[in-house]
C-alpha cells in the first residue's frame, strides 16, 4: 500500500492509538495499517468480548429497519453484506429466511413492499432474492403451526462475529500494527499536537507510556467513559445502552434454513441454526442502565423468546431446553427514540481537537455489517490529520483465511480434504471453517490425526489450542472455547475444566500478561 508510515520503533510515537477491540476498533485499526499509518490498538479485555461476541451473528441489511425510514442504512448495509462474503467465505456465508405470515401483525402487502426493496436497494448480485412458500407442502413448512398456511423466504448472511473481530485485528498485525489485549487505557493527556498515554495491564497492573498523534475511542458501551472519565473531556453526544439476548437450544427442525417470525409488538425473532445441530434464538430490545461488564439475560427476556417460538412453531419449547444464553450491550446513537427498537443502528463521528491540537475521534453506534465502511469513513475523517495516508484499499481485500478461489467454500474444503487425506470429514470442515486457507498453517508438519495432539472435546484437538495460543492473543481458557471458537458448547464440565489445568501448565497467562 502507499503511504507514509513512521513506525513507531523509530519515532516513539504512533499515528494513531485506537482504544477498544471490538468490531469497529479492530476494523479501523487494519485500514489504517493498510494505508501505511503506525497503529497501536488496546483492549482492556479480550478481543470482541464485549458487544461483539454477543450478536446475532448476522451479516444483514436489517430487513426491520426499512419500518423506520433508515433507507441508507440499509443500503451501505446490503452492499457490504456481498463485500464481507467475498472477503472472508470462510467464516460468513449464504442463509436463508423463512418468515411465516401473520396477518395480525403486518398486512402482506407491507411485508412484500419490503422485502421488494431489501431485493432491489443494495445492487444484491450473488444471493438469490426473495420467493413465496405455502407452507402446507413446502418442506420448510413442515415445523410450523398449522394455522400459518404463507411464509416469504429472503436471503441474508450468517458471520462468526468474534471471529471477523479476530481476523481484522490478524490483518491489522500483519501490515505493522501492534496489538494488545488485556491492555487499559487508563490516562490520557494533551500535550499541544500529541497525546501522553498512560497503558495498565489489567491482569498484571504493569504501566507504561506511550505517545501518538490522534487517539481513536471504539470503545463501545464505554465511549463516553473513555471521552470524560480518560481523557477528561466534555461531549454533546452519547450512546444509549439497549440489551439484547439470545437462548441456544437443540435444533428442532430439519433443514439448513433460519426462520424470522413477527410479535404483536412488532418485535421480529431469529431463530438460526447453529453449529450444526444447535439453534440460536434472539434478539430482545431491554433499555439498559447497568454496567456492561454485568449484563446477563434475565427471566423475562427468557420467557419472552421461549413464548414468540412457540407461538409459530409446532415443537413447544420449555426453559430446560436451553443449553446456554447470553446477552450483549448494544452501544447505539442516542437518537431519542421513546422505543428501543427504533433507535437507530447507524453511526456518527465526533472529532475533539484539530489546529495544532491531537485530535480525538470518538465513534458512537454501528453494527456489525457495516463495520468496513464505517472504517473508511473514520479514516476520511481523520484524512486533514494525515494527508499523506494512503487510499481506500479494503473494499477488495480478503480478509486472513479468505482467499478462497471463487469464494467456493465447497471447493476449498473438498481441495482441503484430499490434501490431508488422514483428516476426518468433520474435523477438516471445522478447520476450513474457523481458519480457511489457514488451516495449512495449524496443519503444516502433521501426517495423522495423532500428530494433532490430545483430545480436549469433540473437534478439539491440542495442536489447535496451541494455534490459538501462539497466532491469536489466545490468553485465557475462555478466550479459546468462548471466542476463538465454539467449542465450550460442545464439552462437559470435566473436559472444560481439564482443558483450564492443560491452559494452566503451558503458563500461558503470566507470559503473555509480561509479554
Amino acid at each position: 500500500m502507499t503511504g507514509v508510515k513512521d513506525v513507531s520503533a523509530q519515532t516513539g510515537i504512533y499515528d494513531l492509538l485506537v482504544i477498544g477491540g471490538g468490531v469497529n476498533g479492530a476494523g479501523i485499526a487494519r485500514d489504517a495499517a493498510g494505508r501505511g499509518l503506525s497503529v497501536l490498538l488496546c483492549e482492556k479485555d479480550d478481543l470482541a468480548q464485549g458487544t461483539s461476541s454477543r450478536s446475532g451473528k448476522l451479516v444483514h441489511g436489517g430487513l426491520r429497519y426499512l419500518e423506520y425510514y433508515e433507507f441508507r442504512l440499509v443500503r451501505e448495509a446490503l452492499i457490504e453484506r456481498e463485500v464481507l462474503l467475498e472477503a472472508a467465505p470462510h467464516i460468513i456465508w449464504p442463509m436463508r429466511f423463512v418468515l411465516p405470515h401473520n396477518p395480525a401483525d403486518r398486512p402482506a402487502w407491507l411485508v412484500r413492499l419490503g422485502l421488494f426493496l431489501y431485493d432491489n436497494l443494495g445492487g444484491r448480485k450473488r444471493l438469490p432474492g426473495t420467493r413465496s412458500l405455502n407452507l402446507r407442502t413446502a418442506p420448510e413448512g413442515a415445523p410450523i403451526r398449522k394455522e400459518y398456511g404463507k411464509a416469504f423466504e429472503y436471503s441474508d448472511c450468517w458471520v462468526d462475529d468474534s471471529r471477523l473481530v479476530l481476523l481484522n485485528a490478524l490483518d491489522a498485525h500483519s501490515r505493522g500494527a501492534t496489538v494488545m489485549t488485556r491492555t487499559a487505557c487508563s490516562q490520557v493527556r494533551r500535550e499541544g499536537d500529541l497525546w501522553q498515554v498512560e497503558l495498565t495491564n489489567t491482569v498484571t497492573g504493569e504501566k507504561r507510556g506511550v505517545t501518538a498523534r490522534c487517539l481513536v475511542n471504539t470503545a463501545g458501551p464505554w465511549v463516553n467513559d473513555v471521552i470524560g472519565r480518560v481523557a477528561g473531556l466534555n461531549s454533546t453526544r452519547s450512546v444509549r445502552l439497549v440489551k439484547g439476548s439470545h437462548i441456544i437450544v437443540p435444533k428442532f427442525w430439519e433443514g439448513r434454513q433460519a426462520y424470522l417470525v413477527q410479535n404483536p409488538d412488532k418485535r421480529v425473532i431469529f431463530i438460526n441454526p447453529y453449529q450444526n445441530d444447535l439453534a440460536l434464538i434472539g434478539t430482545t430490545d431491554i433499555p439498559y442502565e447497568g454496567r456492561p461488564e454485568d449484563v446477563g439475560a434475565d427471566a423475562n427476556e427468557i420467557a419472552y423468546l421461549i413464548k414468540s417460538v412457540n407461538r409459530y412453531f409446532k415443537q413447544q419449547l420449555a426453559e430446560s431446553d436451553i443449553i446456554h444464553s447470553f446477552s450483549g450491550v448494544r452501544p447505539l446513537y442516542d437518537d431519542n427514540a421513546e422505543n428501543p427498537s427504533a433507535v437507530t443502528r447507524d453511526y456518527i463521528f465526533e472529532v475533539d481537537g484539530g489546529d495544532g491540537t491531537a485530535p480525538l475521534l470518538s465513534v458512537f453506534g454501528g453494527k456489525i455489517t457495516t463495520f468496513r465502511k464505517l472504517s473508511e469513513h473514520a479514516l476520511e475523517k481523520l484524512k486533514p490529520f494525515f494527508p499523506r495516508m494512503g487510499a481506500a484499499w479494503t473494499s477488495k481485500a480478503h480478509l486472513p483465511g479468505g482467499d478462497i478461489r471463487d469464494a467456493d467454500f465447497d471447493q476449498f474444503l473438498g481441495d482441503l480434504r484430499a490434501r490431508y487425506r488422514w483428516l476426518p470429514a468433520d474435523l477438516a470442515k471445522h478447520y476450513a471453517r474457523l481458519y480457511g486457507t489457514r488451516a495449512s498453517e495449524l496443519l503444516a508438519g502433521a501426517a495423522s490425526v495423532a500428530d494433532l495432539g490430545r483430545s480436549f472435546g469433540p473437534h478439539f484437538k491440542e495442536r489447535e489450542a496451541r494455534f490459538l495460543i501462539e497466532t491469536e492473543w489466545a490468553v485465557e481458557p475462555s478466550d479459546v472455547l468462548e471466542r476463538r471458537t465454539k467449542h465450550g458448547l460442545h464439552m462437559n464440565e470435566a473436559e472444560k475444566t481439564a482443558f483450564g489445568q492443560w491452559f494452566r501448565e503451558q503458563g500461558t497467562m503470566t507470559k503473555k500478561a509480561s509479554a
